[in-house]
């Protein structure tokens, strides 16, 4: 194991690097400038290309271009960026495009707090753009999984040819601390699938209903269409109404005939608790401090953290809403994951929300368990 001290930024950059991504395209934009910054420096090492455009929606055409060549790409921004990015994140979701998008979400909406925190874009990060999409989103919660995540996504992305959404916050980014990591020789990247047969029979989004697209790299000889619209197993456009409906199926199958490679959570202290408080991300490091005071006191309470958002751990959180009776949702907005609770575990629930950049401390965690329970 490696130690380091670092940030969860720039622990981000170095997990791409040490993952092997060689391009980096992105426009600067607080709270995430450090994960471009640090890639400025590292891609040249390695003989990768880093360029800033001149917007946010140009970083991302050149990744996606980058991408569509055969390399592994990310893209860096904030909330607002992402809206910005939003047409070319749904080009991503059709062409089946993989691409790592690090999102270190500030305050919102519009251009809200920049320099503070706020889980502001959890609900974006489900549906980044129009039409019908599978979302695949990853929330670090320590500075550790801030590279291991960033390492996940990369695996993600090539396996499933589509965005993955590494989504850190101000707190999380800015923050400074000794993290373990594994050693480079332990970081496993599997590359995209490749076809090798006689080009004639290359179709590469003939695939079976639970996979993804078989896109051979640009300029190695295999020939096909790439568009943002419905097209046909060779990419061409087509507005046949069995083919384009086949097509969407298999967008969203692909990710939902998978749970089990994508969905990770962690659950502390629950064998024996009475009550659970669910959070993620930089908000569950308060939530464990709290824990473990209120467990010096006598309070059997534990913490259920998601660490895969999008998909959600369903299967698990039924269990959480089955076992549990006394259970807070706490979040740094006004409740955009809490929907999903509702939605999966069917009863009431207690929450804290705070959306004013600032963070919840454990004292107010306590004082809120306290007067509920």
């Amino acid at each position: 194991m490696r130690e380091v001290i670092s940030s969860g930024n720039s622990l981000s950059a170095l997990a791409a690097y040490d993952a092997g991504c060689k391009f980096f395209g992105g426009y600067p934009i607080t709270p995430s400038s450090e994960v471009m910054h640090d890639m400025s420096k590292l891609l040249p090492k390695i003989g990768g290309k880093f360029i800033q455009m001149e917007d946010e929606i140009g970083g991302i055409s050149a990744a996606l271009g980058a991408s569509m060549s055969g390399v592994i790409s990310m893209t860096a921004t904030s909330g607002p960026g992402i809206s910005l990015k939003s047409e070319q994140i749904g080009l991503a979701y059709m062409t089946e495009t993989p691409l790592v998008i690090v999102n270190v979400m500030r305050g919102g909406p519009s251009t809200g707090l920049p320099t503070r925190v706020q889980q502001g874009d959890v609900a974006q990060a489900k549906t980044p753009t129009h039409g019908d999409v599978r979302s695949i989103t990853l929330c670090p919660g320590s500075l550790d999984e801030s590279y291991t995540e960033t390492v996940r996504a990369f695996n993600l992305a090539e396996r499933f040819m589509q965005p993955v959404f590494v989504l850190l916050d101000e707190t999380l980014g800015h923050m400074h601390g000794k993290a373990i990591l594994p050693e480079i020789a332990d970081v496993q990247i599997k590359g995209r699938e490749e076809f090798t047969g006689d080009e004639a029979d290359y179709k590469p989004y003939d695939v079976a209903q639970d996979r993804p697209a078989v896109l051979n790299p640009m300029f190695k000889g295999y020939k096909y269409h790439m568009t943002g619209l419905h097209h046909n197993e060779i990419g061409f456009p087509t507005e046949d109404e069995d083919k384009c409906q086949l097509l969407i199926e298999r967008l969203l199958n692909k990710v939902d005939a998978h749970y089990d490679e994508i969905e990770s959570y962690e659950e502390y202290m629950l064998d024996d608790a009475d009550e659970v408080i669910i959070a993620y991300g930089s908000l569950s490091r308060s939530v464990r401090d709290s824990v473990n005071r209120m467990r010096k006191e006598g309070r059997k309470i534990g913490m259920f953290r998601p660490i895969t958002l999008w998909p959600s751990p369903v299967e698990k959180l039924k269990k959480i809403g089955a076992k549990f009776d006394k259970i807070l949702v706490t979040e740094l907005n006004m409740g955009q994951y809490a929907d999903e609770i509702e939605r999966v575990i069917k009863k009431d629930f207690v929450t804290l929300f705070k959306a004013n950049g600032r963070p919840i401390s454990p004292s107010e965690i306590m004082n809120k368990v306290k007067g509920a329970f």
